[in-house]
């Protein structure tokens, strides 16, 4: 908008005005997503949050809780130890797995509490041999 609204004109019948010239010069022409349904609302509560939700989704952000983020990383690293092609590379996965579940263990952050504690790398291992014995190379 580049012209001021002219005194004793009232704001509603300016802006009317601005969007009706705006109209007939074409500028709401072809505009992304015009005749189509606006995106469906996810709830019918209102929600603060609802475009910062949507952006995320469509860039596809997520954001865990540190403790559920490392709840996930524990179950993945299990998951890639049981698979790693050494038992010194499932040992090495288990024991940073530790490190990371002890400093959660002694400084907390918000959320939900964590609910693991360090696992027995010497189990973990002999999974790993269980799974692993008799391939070639599996030392």
């Amino acid at each position: 908008m580049t012209e001021r609204k002219p005194p004793g004109v009232s704001f509603e019948s300016f802006a009317d005005k601005q969007i009706r010239d705006a109209q007939a010069r074409g500028e709401f022409s072809n505009l992304p997503g015009a005749g189509e349904p606006s995106p469906a609302v996810s709830d019918t509560t209102y929600d603060e949050l609802w475009w910062i939700k949507r952006k995320m989704a469509r860039e596809g952000i997520s954001v865990l809780p540190p403790t559920l983020a490392l709840r996930k990383e524990a179950e993945d690293t299990l998951a890639a130890a049981a698979q790693a092609p050494s038992e010194r590379v499932a040992r090495r996965l288990v024991e940073q797995l530790n490190v990371k579940i002890r400093d959660m263990m002694f400084k907390p952050p918000p959320g939900p509490p964590l609910g693991l504690k360090p696992y027995d790398v010497e189990a973990v291992v002999e999974e790993w041999r269980a799974r692993h014995r008799g391939r070639p190379g599996a030392g």
